[in-house]
């Protein structure tokens, strides 16, 4: 059957483990689990995209459905327009990964991502033999395109103040991805000392050595011009981290407890709830206590969070990664959102972002480490079991002042560790200590 859904639709390296017979039968599966009949279809601008992106019109042609395909664009346009005009959406992307690896991500009519149902479905789907005949045609863009497009810009400039600030310093690293084409246009509305980099896609640099997964030319930059905030974007622009005027990293988790005092503060902060995964730092946890805002645990994966916010009418969501959902303004993560929320915030606040974060969140030190498998696990349960008695050993060396989360990758062979406690140098030797004799174990 080939690869699998992970925490965010399906990955792997292009051409490879992801190939274009692949893509064409996932996207017949995919109108056959889920009848809907016309999809938009964006990339993030990485050198498969386009192939991908033929190999799943083909698919969706096959199948008796109608595809649109709009070129390069962010993640949540086309859950915007999704959602907007009742269509089915799909990107092909591999988000924060490099030009080699690609995937698919899909959305419902109503902006949704797909459900543990349907995704089972359409991996059953996939284990039957569908007979595919290519079409080898080339991918015009639709004469609808802009109409589409600017239907998303317009959401963003609406659902914000888009206030002018014009005297603050902001400079953007657009990760050579999906933002590079619209992130520049939409904050040179709002500020006039705008600096952007990594905005020169050529389809092999995306998310190389820059954007949110390596923030370090982003922090040097910030820095050298005395800017205010930096802002880095991933690949398809579904999230954003900051950077502040030292050139700290301000992650997902600060994002979500300025935005969270902020929205409680104004009483717009549905049921005073905010939706966050399991890999929320503590000190998030302990800063919402601390202004009476409730938390709510999801999985990791930002349909998730998604799926809680719609059941629940409740107005934010998000993950340290990143990801942060407005669920009044957007369907998924949108980090060009996200970003102007930001700078609204900071601008209200008459505060630097470092102030302000420091204002409302005192982090836990956090140690991540990764631990290669031969494959993905296939029986969870079993390999948890052999290593529970290595967890609750690493745990008791906390004292209780800190916890240990193991889990491993929706979409890589790697299990993730995750420790966080009251002192680095008490987690530092903890996490090296798991890791390891993790690593024994899975030998």
């Amino acid at each position: 059957m080939g690869l699998k859904f992970g925490t965010d639709g399906v990955r792997g390296l292009a051409h490879s483990e992801l190939t274009k017979d692949w893509v064409t039968q996932l996207a017949f599966a995919t109108v056959r689990a889920t009848g809907v009949a016309n999809f938009v279809i964006g990339i993030d601008g990485r050198e498969s995209g386009k192939t991908f992106a033929s190999a799943l019109a083909a698919g969706f042609k096959l199948a008796g459905a109608k595809a649109e395909y709009l070129g390069v664009i962010p993640t949540p346009g086309i859950a915007h327009i999704a959602s907007s005009y009742g269509i089915g959406g799909a990107v092909i992307s591999a988000s924060h990964n490099q030009a080699e690896y690609n995937g698919v991500k899909f959305f419902l009519p109503d902006g949704q991502k797909l459900s543990d149902e349907i995704q089972h479905r359409i991996e059953v789907l996939l284990s039957e033999e569908i007979s595919i005949v290519q079409v080898n045609k080339g991918l015009e863009i639709s004469h609808d395109a802009n109409k589409y497009f600017d239907s998303w810009t317009d959401s963003i400039r609406n659902s914000t103040a888009f206030r002018d600030f014009e005297n603050m310093s902001v400079v953007i690293d657009c990760a050579n991805g999906a933002a590079s084409y619209i992130a520049p246009q939409l904050f040179k509305e709002l500020t006039a000392k705008l600096t952007v980099i990594n905005a020169e896609p050529n389809g092999r640099n995306i998310n190389l050595n820059c954007g949110s997964t390596d923030m370090s030319s982003l922090s040097s930059v910030v820095r050298e011009i005395n800017a205010d905030v930096g802002l880095a974007f991933d690949g398809d622009a579904d999230r954003v981290l900051a950077i502040d005027d030292k050139g700290k990293i301000i992650d997902g988790d600060y994002l979500m407890a300025i935005f969270a005092n902020d929205l409680s503060k104004r009483s717009m902060l549905n049921s005073n709830t905010v939706v966050a995964t399991v890999m929320a730092n503590m000190g998030f946890h302990e800063a919402m206590k601390s202004i009476g805002v409730i938390t709510y645990i999801t999985p990791v994966g930002d349909r998730h969070i998604l799926q809680a916010l719609s059941e629940n009418k409740w107005s934010l969501g998000g993950e340290q990664s990143g990801h942060i959902i407005f669920a009044n303004d957007a369907k998924t993560g949108d980090g060009i959102l996200t970003g102007i929320h930001l700078l609204d915030c900071i601008e209200k606040s008459d505060m630097t972002l470092r102030r302000l974060s420091e204002s409302v969140m005192q982090k836990y030190p956090q140690v991540l480490r990764s631990v290669s498998l031969r494959q993905q696990i296939g029986n969870q349960d079993s390999v948890f079991d052999q290593l529970q008695p290595l967890i609750s050993r690493a745990e008791s060396l906390l004292s209780n002042e800190g916890r240990i989360l193991v889990r491993p990758s929706g979409t890589e062979p790697i299990l993730r560790i995750m420790v966080e406690g009251k002192t680095q140098s008490a987690v530092q030797t903890v996490a090296d200590s798991l890791s390891e004799s993790i690593e024994e174990v899975l030998k």
